[in-house]
C-alpha cells in the first residue's frame, strides 16, 4: 500500500496543523517519487520515522509504518545534510518536531517545484507561516523575501564563501525575477532543486 496523501491525512491527528499538513505533503511526494527526497522515510532511521508517523498520524495501519521504515536509516548526502543543519541550526525550539520537519523540508528541497508545492501546502505563505513558527531566526534573515528554496541554497553558498552571482548585489543582478519574483502554481516547473 502507497503511502498516500489521502491515506496520511484519513490518519491525522489534527488536519489543521500545518506541520502535519507539510508533513503528510513530503511523505507522500517522497513516496510517490514526485520529489528526490533520501529516502520515503525523509532519511530518518526508522525509529524516529515511527515516532513521527505515531505523532502526526497515529492512526495509520502498522504495516504500512514497518513497510516504509524496512532498511531505514538515518542518510544526509552532502547537500541534504547541509540543508537538514541549516534548518536545525536556526530551530526555534527544542524536540523531535523540529527535527522531523527540518527532514521534510530538506527533501522537499529536491523537487523541481516551489518548496511549499512539494510540501503539500496551499501557498507561500503556509509554507513562510511555518517557517516563522519554526526556524524564526532563519526566515528572520529572509529581508527580501526571496522563494525559500533559492534562499536556502543561498545560506548554503554564503556558509562556504561560494559566490552564487557576479552582480554587485541582488538588485542589479539578471535572474533578480527568478529569485524574487512571484510564486504560484502555473510556474513552470524548475530545472534545478535551487530553482524554486
Amino acid at each position: 500500500m502507497t503511502l498516500s496523501h489521502e491515506l496520511l491525512m484519513q490518519a491525522c491527528r489534527d488536519r489543521s496543523d500545518t506541520v502535519a499538513l507539510a508533513l503528510a505533503g513530503a511523505l507522500a511526494n517522497a513516496a510517490a517519487g514526485v520529489i528526490q527526497a533520501p529516502s520515503p522515510a525523509l532519511g530518518l532511521d526508522g525509529e524516529r520515522f515511527q515516532a513521527l508517523l505515531a505523532h502526526y498520524f497515529p492512526t495509520l495501519d502498522s504495516g504500512i509504518c514497518a513497510q516504509y521504515c524496512e532498511g531505514c536509516r538515518p542518510l544526509r548526502g552532502d547537500e541534504f545534510g547541509d540543508l537538514v543543519a541549516l534548518l536545525l541550526a536556526h530551530r526555534s525550539h527544542e524536540g523531535e518536531a523540529a527535527e522531523w520537519l527540518a527532514h521534510a523540508i530538506a527533501s522537499a528541497c529536491m523537487g523541481g517545484n516551489h518548496l511549499y508545492q512539494d510540501m503539500g501546502l496551499p501557498h507561500r505563505q503556509a509554507l513562510s507561516e511555518l517557517l516563522n513558527q519554526h526556524f524564526t531566526r532563519l526566515f528572520q534573515k529572509n529581508v527580501g523575501n526571496m522563494k525559500w528554496k533559492k534562499f536556502f541554497y543561498k545560506q548554503l553558498c554564503d556558509q562556504a564563501e561560494i559566490k552564487v552571482c557576479q552582480a554587485p548585489s541582488c538588485q542589479v543582478c539578471h535572474d533578480y525575477q527568478g529569485c524574487f519574483g512571484p510564486e504560484d502554481a502555473a510556474d513552470s516547473l524548475a530545472a534545478s532543486p535551487a530553482a524554486a
